[in-house]
């Protein structure tokens, strides 16, 4: 825990050094909604169809934009090689990065979802069920985001690489994550919707954290 606790330091210092690295996945998230109204006309019928969707191809692709460079410096300088030469610590690496990327790009979208219900018209239910969805799918979106790092970071251009391991994997819960949505918005239940959900995120939480340890190990090794 010593050795977690600094770990969630240095990130957390690094991020106040490099603000870029979480204000322009927010900054990208914003203006996605911001011009969808503006290009498709204010009728408030038209942006709450439109909304569930909408809110959550914005969120993943703003969570993957922040991850392309996760561990690329520390891969450049050697950080990484330590860790697995040394053979301890680099579990705890692992999870302080994705405790730090979801603090970084998770945490803000759940801060500016009543921007986001201001801006595409959502009722108060819809609001709810918004916060509920993204308070459990941006922690998954975090999981598979580092995976994605982690096995694209000796590549030289592995944005692109990310990108198409990673999308396939978010498609369940774009579905399940709007489904919600459009369910409340509709006064349907949406509890089974949230329930698949939680199912997602546990079962991201149990592997994902194991997967980029090996992964770094593999591109190290």
């Amino acid at each position: 825990m010593v050795m977690w606790r600094a770990l969630v330091q240095r990130e957390l210092q690094l991020l106040g050094r490099q603000k870029a690295d979480w204000l322009n996945p927010l900054v990208f998230f914003l203006l996605v909604l911001s011009l969808f109204p503006l290009g498709i006309g204010p009728e408030p019928g038209m942006l709450k169809q439109i909304a569930p969707g909408l809110v959550w191809i914005a969120a993943l692709l703003s969570v993957l934009l922040s991850a392309e460079r996760l561990f690329k410096d520390d891969y450049r300088y050697g950080v990484i090689e330590q860790l697995v030469a040394g053979r301890q610590g680099l579990f705890s690496y692992v999870t302080a990065k994705i405790c730090c990327h979801w603090l970084s790009t998770g945490v803000p979208l759940v801060l500016v979802s009543p921007l986001i219900a201001v801006l595409l018209g959502l009722d108060w239910q819809s609001w709810q069920v918004l916060v509920v969805t993204l308070l459990l799918g941006t922690p998954v979106l975090s999981l598979l985001s580092v995976l994605g790092a982690a096995l694209t970071m000796a590549a030289d251009k592995g944005g692109i690489l990310q990108a198409l391991i990673i999308l396939p994997l978010y498609i369940p819960l774009l579905i399940f994550a709007s489904g919600a949505m459009e369910a409340a918005a509709t006064a349907l239940p949406y509890t089974g919707q949230l329930a698949v959900l939680l199912a997602f995120l546990l079962f991201a939480l149990a592997l994902v954290p194991l997967a980029v340890r090996q992964a770094l190990r593999m591109n190290v090794g």
